[in-house]
């Protein structure tokens, strides 16, 4: 068996089976809450999986994928560059990594501080410079836990308004709307019930904020039926991250 992408090789096939059947979720998930014209997006999280595995899954159609480690990121995107991929950067984000995720990154869904804001302004005006490259679509990370800014990351409610102008008044950057994770433990129905009325009011004062990326392998369903429009999926695509060897 060679490492190569060959259609028909048993990771292919296997790929090919759990691609399948996550579309059926989506398809069944998106009928039930009304949006059959307006499906969501699939990010397919390959974060942690070899490049072949994206090389696979973009020969069976899959365009969009999201990685949550820069140096992982990097290395991958410039692997597979010929393959005209969209790359979603879906993790924590340091600001001083903002240099080289702009170089392959076409979303941040995990902008979550003035920081990180200021940082990836000045890294976009000197890609732009260079490459001529897009605006980059920045999604507010927004903790839907009590003690927001806690456990799995993201802004307080309450400074999703001060982050949305700071993004509109940005160069280069796109303000595409608010992710969010649902808490451990938590009704995710509850959670992106919550987060949907942070995208609600968001859009008062922002019309082109109409992005909410949530959903996951274990709650994309939920997602759905609160408006998501891109879902995060990784495990129940790409399985279990594979051991270190």
């Amino acid at each position: 068996m060679t490492e190569n992408a060959v259609p028909g090789d048993a990771r292919t096939v296997q790929l090919q089976e759990r691609l399948d059947a996550v579309r059926q979720r989506i398809d069944r998930a998106t009928t039930a809450a009304g949006r059959g014209d307006n499906p969501p997006r699939l990010i397919v999280v390959s974060k942690f999986h070899p490049a072949e595995d994206v090389r696979r899954l973009a020969a069976l159609g899959v365009k969009d994928f999201g990685e949550n480690r820069d140096q992982e990121a990097s290395a991958k995107a410039e692997e597979l560059e010929g393959l005209d991929l969209t790359w979603h950067f879906v993790g924590q984000l340091q600001s001083k990594k903002s240099k080289t995720v702009v170089r392959y990154a076409s979303a941040v869904h995990s902008v979550d501080r003035a920081q990180l804001v200021t940082a990836l302004e000045r890294a976009m005006a000197a890609q732009q410079e260079l490459t001529g490259r897009g605006d980059l679509d920045c999604f507010i990370q927004v903790s839907l836990d009590e003690d927001a800014g806690a456990h799995r990351g993201g802004a307080a409610p309450d400074e999703v308004p001060q982050l949305a102008e700071q993004l509109e008044a940005a160069g280069g950057l796109r303000l595409a709307g608010v992710m969010a994770v649902a808490p451990l433990g938590a009704d995710p129905d509850r959670a992106f019930e919550k987060l949907l009325g942070i995208s609600t009011g968001l859009q008062r004062d922002f019309p082109g904020a109409s992005g909410i990326s949530a959903g996951m392998s274990q709650d994309l369903e939920a997602a759905v039926r609160f408006g998501a429009t891109h879902l995060r999926i990784g495990s129940d695509i790409l399985g279990s991250r594979p051991a270190v060897r």
